[in-house]
């Protein structure tokens, strides 16, 4: 079993392997009876000559050992909540195989390396759930994506985001938190947000549940200071007028698209179709243009997107039909 795992890890750590061998590398990470295996080939690894040499990489069957009872601890405390999750790409273990295979690259490849940077996506019509190797945790809304680094530059805790996520950040003061947006930063010690940046959108939002966050300018949207965010309050950016304002909201509705349930009040036509199709993954047209400023108050948890639209059509003076693979939107009348 030894040789086989061997294997597979030396094929999917090369840099230039192919995906299906790089998936089945992760896939390693999710088998529970090769856990004892792959720590010890990978402490090998670690502790080999090259590592010895340099302190950087003296402790890593330590930390190791640390990232996975974290990850674990993380899945048994999310284990109900996701039961429900229509998609989740369980990746916390290709976290932890990512950061120490990066390691190697790394270090093989370049004495003074640079910071190591991961990716994620959360393709149309999923959810998905990653733990990062410090046991924060970071949910990707459908059709988003982020890069990461455990030590970026200037040795903080960084993540650059396209899309919407929501996220638990571990407390570490002595390592920021920093998620990148096009247009703002937030900074973070320990906390729970929500963040919905999408290219699309019109209005780029952070929505804080727990803890305390930061907006901070960038080159693209400069801020007279930095702007403190509390707990119930919402930043929304018009990315037009560069405008920011701050509410009071309910977060449950906001963030109520982690555990498989999204909650409409007041949307109107437009806003809700580009909804439906980041997480049903469908292409709908709307025929009649007049129709777009309709709105819309209701929740979908379970429903397929035709259950949705039927109860839409009970709703709204609209028909819906199915062309191929489009979903046509038309007034009833």
């Amino acid at each position: 079993m030894k040789d086989q795992i061997r294997k597979i890890l030396d094929k999917g750590k090369t840099e230039s392997c192919r995906t299906k061998e790089e998936q089945e590398m992760y896939a390693l990470f999710q088998r529970p009876d090769f856990e004892f295996e792959l720590k010890r080939i990978l402490s090998e690894d670690l502790a080999s000559e090259a590592f010895v040499e340099n302190s950087e990489f003296t402790e890593f069957t330590t930390l190791f050992n640390n990232i996975w009872a974290k990850i674990e601890k993380k899945q048994r405390r999310r284990k109900n909540s996701l039961r429900n999750l229509n998609s989740i790409f369980k990746l916390a273990a290709a976290i932890a195989v990512g950061f120490f295979i990066g390691a190697l690259v790394s270090f093989f490849g370049n004495t003074n390396p640079e910071p190591v940077y991961y990716v994620a996506h959360a393709p149309k019509g999923s959810v998905s759930e990653i733990i990062l190797p410090d046991g924060s945790a970071i949910f990707l809304n459908a059709d988003s994506r982020v890069k990461y680094s455990v030590d970026g530059k200037n040795d903080i805790r960084e993540v650059f985001l396209e899309g919407e996520a929501w996220f638990d950040v571990e407390k570490d003061k002595d390592k920021p938190f920093v998620v990148h947006t096009p247009f703002y930063d937030v900074n973070v010690t320990g906390t729970q947000f929500n963040i919905k940046a999408y290219e699309a959108d019109n209005t780029l939002s952070t929505t804080l549940e727990k803890g305390q966050i930061i907006i901070q300018s960038t080159d693209k949207f400069r801020l007279a200071e930095s702007i403190i965010i509390n707990p119930g309050e919402q930043a929304t950016l018009n990315k037009d007028s560069k405008q920011l304002t701050i509410e009071k909201v309910n977060t449950k509705w906001v963030t109520s698209w982690k555990d498989n349930k999204l909650i409409f009040v007041n949307m109107n036509l437009k806003e809700l179709v580009v909804l439906l199709e980041r997480k049903y993954g469908v292409d709908i047209e709307i025929k009649n243009k007049e129709i777009l400023g309709l709105h819309f108050d209701g929740t979908i948890k379970n429903e397929s997107v035709i259950e949705f639209l039927n109860i839409i059509q009970k709703t709204l003076p609209i028909n819906y039909k199915i062309i191929g693979q489009k979903i046509v939107i038309t007034n009833k009348s």
